[in-house]
């Protein structure tokens, strides 16, 4: 391989995935192995690729390429969501465009038009999750209206509509008037808006007087079916029995009574309009009281209202308003600030509506579906979301599933001529069904339901039918696959999707989904903000990949992504990512610049022994880290291992001295194989990470000659194995010392080349003749030697606990050295103060674990030997 002067990923990419494409590295099929099962939420058929996808789709890879690398049969399904609300608006968008309008065709027509959306668009996101290095196994991709799919959905629809767990009913639901269909009460998002409280006067019915109530819905007068007051209110008291007329369109409406309301809100009156507010409703039902619907569909004024008809909710307003003040009916307004439902899908303003829904009944499905997280059987990560899971599952409501749609699963309820109906699989099904309540029926007689189903219905089934797990619930792929381990979501469908799946596997088969679930944060930017289109402020996924390298974007999105908690994204860190690449190339090129030399001997045996003890302690918190699935920490761990610890440290170590002239760098057989052994690991630890980098470096010819199915990709993680403690931290004193030496030279403005004496007073038991090598190597030091007393006239440093010395060939500004000293002292000193104030403390002393307390008397100690070679430094200056 020729060696680049730096790491150019465009090229890399495109030849290493298809490299693992074509040698089938991520496809995966049921064998004797342990399985290890992840599968994408899928993203809407909608969508293109946003920085959410990107860090959620980069953690399952890391999971699973490591997984694959643990030689287990990892399998990573892929897919797409049918988004019956958002794909529908696309669809009637095109249809627009072209002329056509939606309800000038009929609905296989609009299907057709779906579909060749849908084939046009839908796999757009998948395809640009490739460029990210995502591993799935491609040729499992699903969608969730594939006909396997969509039978799977019917399927299970049968099953709870059998068990009577699904019913059909007139009730409050949520409408989105854009859509055009009812909303589930987590598809719509609550936001704080500016707006104005009417003061209405109603004239009392036979009397001079009127009432006046406070709304911000004047626009609803027209559906008023009564006037609600506290029946412990005395102000009204005179109103008990009373009726009122509604202004402008004078019907008479009663004056009812109900503790209710609230007496100190606007007047203590209430307008009460059942068709267009939920609580309304229960009180109209409470009260025997008509339901007056003035809106139609898509929330403009019906003739029902009698007035404004076929005005927008929103104009009417406006314009109900200027007609109540010409009444003489309009007392006041003022601002008002309160909480407004909003659409998730389509941003439209919620009208509360009554429809005639389907619904699931939740209390039974969500019992076991709770006791599966609270038992610890399904983990949450992190676990402060327990809380809010255990909230929703023990308020839950039943479940409106049914939508005014034709893009979507087509609810399997099929009308007889006398407006009863069946539940059946298919039409022939229901006929068999329908002939038992009239033989003479036929299947023309039969009318399918016009609905379509909640996508969250088929989604909630996701990790059981991409296996076929609904349709053929003994499969050998269910079997061997379900439950999957791990699920990598966003906290904010944890309801929506988490629970219901939980839901789903527990019916269906009596078992959990899933194991554990990551959650990830928002992605945010520097300033906070939400990253999204309309404020600007996210950036192009595949702009990032084309400027850092995928690697780079992947190091980028994951250094400051810890579970559970918003990440705070900036571009800075795909640049920090990109430049670890570069690193780990540039200390590539300098091992393929050495070549050995068999007559030279090594001397370099305790720099070897070091590393590949920190390698093996870096294994242990790297594997810690996942186990607890601190993806951000493991990848932090793995990068200072590589950059601090191999780059920085070791390389320096042991790299020969340059040899002017000569093509490659003379190197000893023995710290040659232990280096390219050691690289070879560190690409393996970082595989998952960095996936195209590492292949790329894995199959040069530094690491000898590769079988074409010997790739990183399923090259076995490295094993943990002995960690010398010892060498480990008393190598952390010889790098201080070394560090103290270079900020010796430059304090006193030295060359890097010239060569310094160093002397040792040892106070600890560190036997520094076995680091002559890496001291004199490092710290470019002629002359070491250990002495008992301090030197006088010599720079010193501490490290550790003991003292060096450096005697210079200039003179020694003793005042700058004892002023530096005596900050020391103080500093010491201070440090101490604040030790023994902790160590005196009762309440900590009771409370603190002894592994703490240890730690803080060996603080002690060494503050306290330090801080006696400062003062005999500070003597020998006076002597």
């Amino acid at each position: 391989m020729s060696i680049a002067k730096t790491y150019s990923p465009a090229e890399t990419e495109e030849k290493w995935y298809s490299y693992w494409l074509k040698h089938n590295f991520f496809r995966s099929v049921p064998d004797d192995r342990e399985p290890y099962t992840i599968v994408i939420p899928p993203p809407n058929v909608t969508g293109v690729l946003h920085m959410g996808h990107m860090l959620n789709n980069t953690i399952q890879d890391v999971l699973i390429r490591r997984a694959r690398m643990k030689g287990k049969n990892a399998c990573w399904v892929p897919g797409t969501d049918h988004a019956s609300i958002a794909t529908e608006a696309k669809v009637v968008a095109m249809l627009k465009e072209r002329g056509i309008s939606k309800k000038d065709l009929s609905r296989e027509d609009f299907l057709k038009y779906a579909w060749e959306w849908k084939e046009k668009y839908g796999g757009i996101i998948l395809d640009q999750l490739k460029k990210l290095g995502a591993s799935c196994d491609w040729e499992r991709t699903k969608f969730t209206m594939d006909e396997d799919m969509s039978e799977s959905v019917i399927d299970y629809f049968v099953h709870l509509h059998k068990k009577g767990w699904i019913y059909r009913g007139i009730r409050m639901v949520n409408w989105d008037p854009q859509g055009k269909t009812a909303v589930s009460d987590e598809e719509v998002i609550r936001k704080e808006v500016n707006q104005k409280l009417y003061y209405i006067n109603y004239k009392v019915s036979g009397e001079d007087g009127h009432l006046t109530i406070a709304t911000t819905r004047p626009e609803t007068i027209m559906a008023d079916a009564a006037i609600c007051i506290n029946p412990n209110d005395e102000r009204y008291t005179h109103l008990h029995g009373k009726k009122v007329f509604i202004p402008l369109i004078n019907r008479e409406i009663p004056v009812i009574l109900d503790e209710y309301v609230t007496m100190d809100f606007g007047t203590g009156c209430l307008k009460v309009t059942p068709a267009h507010d939920l609580n309304d409703y229960e009180l109209g039902q409470k009260h025997k009281l008509p339901v007056i619907d003035i809106l139609n569909d898509d929330a403009t004024l019906n003739e029902k209202a009698q007035i404004l008809v076929g005005e927008d909710r929103f104009i009417a307003r406006k314009k109900i308003a200027v007609l109540l003040e010409e009444a003489g009916a309009l007392e006041k307004t003022e601002d008002y600030t309160s909480q407004i439902g909003y659409s998730e899908r389509t941003n439209a303003a919620i009208e509360p509506k009554l429809s005639m829904q389907w619904f699931c009944k939740m209390p039974e499905l969500a019992k076991p579906a709770l006791q599966y997280v609270l038992n610890g059987d399904v983990k949450l990560i992190p676990e402060k979301f327990v809380n809010t899971y255990r909230h929703w599952m023990e308020n839950v409501r039943d479940w409106n599933i049914s939508r005014q749609l034709w893009w979507g699963q087509q609810i399997p309820a099929y009308y007889l001529p006398t407006g009863e109906f069946v539940v059946a699989k298919t039409k022939e099904e229901a006929l068999t069904e329908a002939q038992k309540i009239d033989a003479s029926l036929t299947i023309n007689d039969l009318t399918q339901d016009e609905d379509v189903l909640d996508t969250w219905f088929s989604s909630g089934l996701w990790p059981i039918s991409v296996f076929d797990g609904v349709r053929n619930p003994d499969n050998a792929e269910i079997n061997y696959y379900y439950p999957t381990n791990d699920l990598v979501t966003a906290p904010e469908i944890l309801f929506f999707w988490v629970a219901r799946m939980i839901m789903s596997g527990h019916e269906l088969r009596g078992q959990k989904p899933f194991s554990n679930v990551y959650l990830t944060g928002i992605v945010r930017d520097k300033l906070g903000r939400k990253m999204s289109k309309s404020l600007g402020n996210s950036p192009d996924p595949l702009d990032l990949i084309a400027q850092y390298g995928a690697d780079g974007v992947r190091v980028g999105m994951l250094l400051c992504s810890p579970a559970g908690n918003d990440l705070m994204f900036d571009e800075k860190y795909c640049k920090q990512g990109s430049g670890f690449a570069n690193k780990i190339w540039n200390a590539f090129k300098l091992v393929k610049g050495w070549e050995v030399d068999e007559s030279l001997t090594s001397n370099n045996q305790t720099a070897i022994a070091w590393f590949g003890s920190r390698f093996n302690q870096a294994l242990t918190e790297i594997e810690h880290d996942f186990a607890q699935y601190r993806l951000s920490e493991a990848l932090m761990d793995t990068y200072k291992l590589v950059w601090d610890d191999f780059c920085a440290w070791y390389l320096e170590m042991v790299k020969p001295a340059y040899q002017q002239g000569v093509e490659k760098q003379k190197i000893d057989a023995e710290t040659y194989q232990a280096t390219v052994a050691f690289f070879e690991d560190i690409l393996k630890a970082l595989h998952p990470f960095m996936p195209f980098l590492t292949e790329e470096l894995w199959h040069d010819e530094l690491f000898g000659t590769r079988a074409e199915m010997d790739c990183c990709i399923v090259a076995q993680l490295p094993v943990n194995g002995e960690v010398n403690t010892q060498l480990i931290a008393e190598i952390e004193v010889i790098k201080q010392v070394v560090e103290k030496i270079r900020n010796t030279r430059d304090t006193n403005q030295l060359s890097p080349k010239e060569a310094l004496p160093l002397a040792i007073k040892a106070n600890s038991a560190i036997d520094y003749s076995g680091y002559k090598t890496i001291i004199k190597q490092l710290g470019n030091v002629n002359d070491l030697s250990l002495v008992n007393d301090a030197v006088n006239g010599a720079s010193s440093f501490i490290a550790g606990t003991d003292e060096f010395f450096i005697t210079l060939n200039i003179a020694i500004d003793v005042d700058a050295e004892r002023e530096r000293l005596q900050k020391e002292k103080e500093y010491l000193s201070g440090f101490l103060r604040s030790v023994d104030a902790k160590l005196n403390n009762e309440r900590f002393m009771a409370n603190a674990k002894p592994e703490i307390i240890d730690n803080e008397l060996k603080k002690k100690a060494d503050a306290e030997a330090k801080l006696k070679i400062v003062e005999d430094s500070l003597r020998g200056l006076a002597g």
